[in-house]
Order: C-alpha cells, then sequence, then structure tokens
C-alpha cells in the first residue's frame, strides 16, 4: 500500500479521436447524474409558475383553437371527416414535444458549457436530458385529448396498442437531430438562432394541419422519409381511426429514425472531443 494510504484506481482521461460507439456501460455508471439532470429539468420548467403543470396544455390546445379557426373554419383543409379540433389535437401532442424536445436538446450543450469545462462525464447525457423530460409534458398532454374524445364521441382503435413503439419512433427522431445540433451548434454558434425557422419548416412539413391524403401517391414512399410524417398519422389511426394505419409511412420513418439517431449518436461522439476547447 502506498505511504499515503490511498489505493484506489487511477483512471486516465484523454480525448479521442476517430469514430467511436456508444459506451453503454459508461452510460450506465453515471445513471445517478443522468437521473438527477433529468429531474432538474422537469423542476425549472415548472418552478415558481402559477399554473404549474398547466403550461404543459396550454401550448397545444392553444394551437388548437387557432389552428381550428384558421384552416379548419378559414382555410376549409380537409381533415379526413374527423371534427378538426380532434384532427389537429392528435397531431399537436406528438409535434409539441417532438419540437421542444429537439429545440431543448440543441441548445443544451451551449447551456451546459460551465458544466462540460469543469469536469468529466459522458457528454451524451446533455443532449438526451431534455428528450426525456419532455415525456413528462407529452404524457400530461393527453388529458385534454380524452376530454375532447369524450365530448365528440370518438372511441379509439385497437392500434392504440401502438402508441408505445410510435412513441420510442418519436423520442428516436428527436434525440438523433438533437444530437446532430447540439454537437454541431457548440462549434457554429448561429445554429440556435436557425432554429425558429427550422422548427416552422419542420411542421408545416408534417401533417399537422393536413392530412397525408393531400400527398400525391408517387410521392408517398419519399414523403415518408420524414419519420414524422408515420408518427403523426399513425397516432391519427390509433386514437382516431380516421384512415388505416399508415404502414408505409411507419416503416420507412423508421428505417429514417434509426439512421437519423445512429448517425446522430456517431458524430455527436466524434465531435464531444472538442467540446471543452469551443464552449
Amino acid at each position: 500500500m502506498p505511504a499515503n494510504g490511498y489505493s484506489g484506481q487511477i483512471i486516465e482521461i484523454k480525448a479521442k479521436s476517430g469514430w467511436r460507439l456508444i459506451d453503454f456501460a459508461e452510460l450506465f455508471a453515471y445513471r445517478d447524474l443522468f437521473f438527477f439532470l433529468v429531474w432538474r429539468d422537469i423542476k425549472v420548467i415548472y418552478k415558481q409558475t402559477v399554473l404549474g403543470f398547466l403550461w404543459a396544455i396550454i401550448r397545444p390546445v392553444f394551437s388548437m383553437v387557432i389552428f381550428s379557426i384558421v384552416f379548419g373554419r378559414l382555410a376549409k383543409v380537409p381533415s379526413d371527416n374527423i371534427p378538426y379540433p380532434v384532427f389537429s389535437y392528435v397531431a399537436l401532442i406528438p409535434w409539441t414535444y417532438f419540437s421542444t424536445a429537439m429545440t431543448n436538446s440543441t441548445q443544451s450543450l451551449v447551456t451546459n458549457a460551465n458544466m462540460i469545462t469543469k469536469v468529466y462525464f459522458p457528454r451524451l447525457i446533455i443532449p438526451m436530458t431534455p428528450v426525456l423530460a419532455g415525456l413528462v409534458d407529452f404524457a400530461i398532454s393527453f388529458t385534454v385529448l380524452a376530454a375532447l374524445m369524450v365530448w365528440y364521441q370518438i372511441v379509439p382503435t385497437a392500434y392504440i396498442l401502438l402508441l408505445p413503439f410510435l412513441t420510442l419512433l418519436m423520442i428516436l427522431t428527436a434525440a438523433g437531430i438533437g444530437m446532430w445540433l447540439s454537437a454541431m451548434a457548440i462549434q457554429y454558434r448561429d445554429i440556435r438562432h436557425a432554429m425558429s425557422f427550422l422548427v416552422q419548416l419542420l411542421m408545416y412539413s408534417a401533417p399537422v394541419v393536413w392530412p397525408v391524403s393531400l400527398i400525391p401517391g408517387k410521392y408517398r414512399l419519399l414523403y415518408a422519409i420524414y419519420p414524422m410524417a408515420g408518427v403523426i398519422e399513425g397516432f391519427r389511426a390509433a386514437i382516431i381511426g380516421s384512415t388505416p394505419m399508415p404502414w408505409d409511412l411507419i416503416g420507412v420513418g423508421t428505417i429514417s429514425a434509426l439512421v437519423i439517431g445512429v448517425s446522430g449518436a456517431f458524430y455527436f461522439r466524434r465531435m464531444e472531443r472538442i467540446f471543452a476547447d469551443v464552449a
């Protein structure tokens, strides 16, 4: 035993270059930190607020009202013979989660720059934290949907059992884009300034205020590369039953989401060695 009585293991931490796989063992070892950061993000959202968890439903409800007036009544956008408030709100549940998680994940490294320059931990925890924390709001938003379905006397279909899979597909897409953009945003700070434009572009590209039935059949599989198209239409088919389950959109979207998620993880791991230098 050394004279100072220390017999612990010495761990050397140094930057690695090249493409690297995710070290799941390391992530598991830091699970307590992961849980703490997720819980911190959840508490920060509602700390010193008057309405508390009601904020989780205010945003999609107000969006539903505006979309119902502008697109449902004035623009007469078709809604597959479903009352437009339900049609839009079912899409807003996954979309609101996706847009919020993607935006917060993109900004996460910049926001936590002081942390990543002072102490070592798996950097992948940072962009994944808002992705998991956003699931609380996602779950709460279903309360309004339940009320709307009772009001309009809509019974969910048996495909509602697919919601966990569609939710995982949604999470994977948000996490993948978040890893890509967060790794870029810490080095190129104009990325976060472009987020508002990107979110609007992705929203109107997704079938939130309009149905996928408007897409010509010859472009349907091409459109399915956008994973949120399959997620949103899948939510509608499972909960409302307005259209058949879009297996083609979900199948292509699943492959696309896997590519986004895996490539995002590889890119993040490749770039993380410079985070402390450019933060």
